[in-house]
């Protein structure tokens, strides 16, 4: 779960993958974007690993 400035709870959205892509809106009207490359999520200067990985 991700909280961003005072809220207590993350925020509500949706994502979409295309392909490798995948975007993100959230309730506020944020929206960001990634790309999978060989199974690890580049977002933003980071990479994600899934769990267990």
């Amino acid at each position: 779960m991700q909280a961003r400035s005072i809220r207590k709870s993350a925020y509500q959205g949706r994502y979409e993958i295309r392909g490798t892509k995948i975007n993100y809106w959230d309730d506020t009207g944020f929206t960001a974007d990634g790309e999978f490359i060989e199974g690890v999520l580049h977002h933003g200067g980071m990479l994600f690993y899934r769990e267990g990985k």
